[in-house]
């Protein structure tokens, strides 16, 4: 099958767009026209259907000029640093470094030169306050690795309409890479947890984006049973190398399933409290999602609001990429795609050519371990040659499935998991 990638991903700056056109907009400059995205009856939200009124878009997205960087990631902010991931480059089944989204909070600590060095301290609620270094760590503690989902809580925010607070993520706030170092809770049992442990509380080495070294630029925990997960880890490699200084090396927390600001990036302390953490990032509206439904843009109330904890079932598809041309006469395509589930795990993938009005079975992949995301395949036989939308959608084990657009808004925009929908051209 001749396939051609257009160039373009299937980001966008803008705001209001869900989808991602860039891949439509190259393929329309190469045909000389326009590929319009489906109405708003089709599941794009109103925001999207409603371009005309909205703000103009930037031109283009702008991608990340960043050393052992891919220069395709698409960049959501500068101050502080934030990129993410076309899904076209989330086809591998560990996702590579290079490919891996990035977000910060705080301005990028300077790269330790001494490693082992690094100190970690484990206070509060604790029988035996431990002050540890890293190569203690390595070598008083067995190794484990792990493949697992890396997932920014704001990731699908681009689907709200109106448009929630934030960098506008679309699916790219995600990777799957091994991780490794030691459980958590090996840890917190040396240090013994009194009976009054209740919730984690994280500190970190990155300076607040003000330069005010009193105001950590941001602090999240868990709940204890979390935090004693064997799977939520604090490591000190990824994908078998020294976890780079961008992904907040020389160690740093993975709290899998959960919110990505959960797992502090250059870890310094972990504090035991007697109750739940309310450090920046924690209060307000602050990863935090509506107990009640409330009207999308509507002053909200943070007593109608509780803590963001497992993210929500998603399914992208990693190839074909957004904006693919297909040579005249091609009958059918093999999609590759990937999917997760936070604390749970996918039961199902289907897919649709026809803007849902039926759907195929995909072939789900099992999970390498837990947390570790889903590979699907399908192969979709089509009618004739023109243009034609391929839709995703996933369900998790409790059968709880991928809406047509982001739902249950909230001011900062969390747990939006529309299904991924990319456009293709044939002939």
């Amino acid at each position: 099958m001749n396939m051609t990638q257009v160039s373009g991903s299937s980001l966008t700056t803008s705001r209001r767009g869900f989808l991602g056109s860039t891949g439509l907009a190259a393929m329309g400059a190469i045909l000389g026209g326009s590929l319009p995205i489906s109405g708003d009856g089709g599941g794009i939200p109103a925001a999207h259907a409603q371009g005309a009124a909205a703000p103009a878009a930037p031109k283009g997205p702008q991608y990340l000029k960043f050393p052992g960087k891919s220069d395709k990631l698409v960049v959501l902010g500068e101050k502080p640093l934030v990129a993410e991931t076309p899904e076209s480059l989330l086809d591998d089944d560990t996702t590579p470094i290079d490919k891996f989204y990035i977000r910060n909070n705080g301005q990028i600590p300077e790269e330790t030169k001494n490693p082992d060095a690094w100190k970690i301290t484990i206070d509060g609620e604790v029988n035996n306050k431990l002050e540890i270094t890293l190569g203690e760590l390595k070598s008083k503690y067995k190794a484990v690795t792990r493949r697992m989902v890396l997932e920014c809580g704001g990731n699908g925010r681009a689907g709200f309409s109106p448009p929630a607070r934030g960098n506008q993520w679309t699916n790219g706030g995600a990777g799957c890479a091994e991780w490794t170092g030691v459980p958590l809770a090996e840890v917190l049992k040396a240090a013994g947890l009194k009976k009054t442990a209740t919730y984690t509380a994280h500190y970190a080495a990155d300076l607040h984006l003000s330069g005010d070294a009193k105001k950590p630029s941001l602090s999240r925990g868990v709940r204890i049973e979390k935090a004693m997960d064997p799977h939520t880890m604090i490591v000190w490699a990824m994908n078998g190398q020294p976890l780079p200084n961008i992904h907040g090396g020389p160690v740093r927390l993975i709290v899998p399933g959960w919110a990505g600001s959960a797992s502090q990036k250059w870890l310094t302390r972990i504090t035991i409290r007697d109750k739940e953490h309310d450090g920046p990032g924690m209060t307000e509206f602050s990863y935090r999602v509506a107990i009640k439904p409330m009207v999308p843009g509507n002053k909200a109330d943070p007593k109608n609001f509780r803590i963001l904890e497992s993210m929500p079932v998603r399914s992208i598809i990693t190839n074909p990429a957004n904006g693919a041309k297909f040579a005249a006469g091609t009958k059918e395509l093999k999609l590759r795609g990937a999917s997760w589930a936070g604390d749970l795990t996918v039961k199902q993938i289907d897919v649709s050519t026809d803007f849902g009005a039926s759907w195929q079975r995909a072939k789900l992949e099992k999970p390498k371990n837990k947390y570790d995301w889903q590979r699907w395949t399908a192969t979709v036989k089509l009618p004739s040659d023109g243009y034609f939308e391929i839709w995703t959608r996933a369900t998790d084990s409790r059968g709880a499935m991928q809406p047509h657009q982001a739902g249950f808004w909230n001011p900062q925009g969390y747990g939006g998991n529309a299904m991924h929908r990319i456009a293709v051209l044939v002939g």
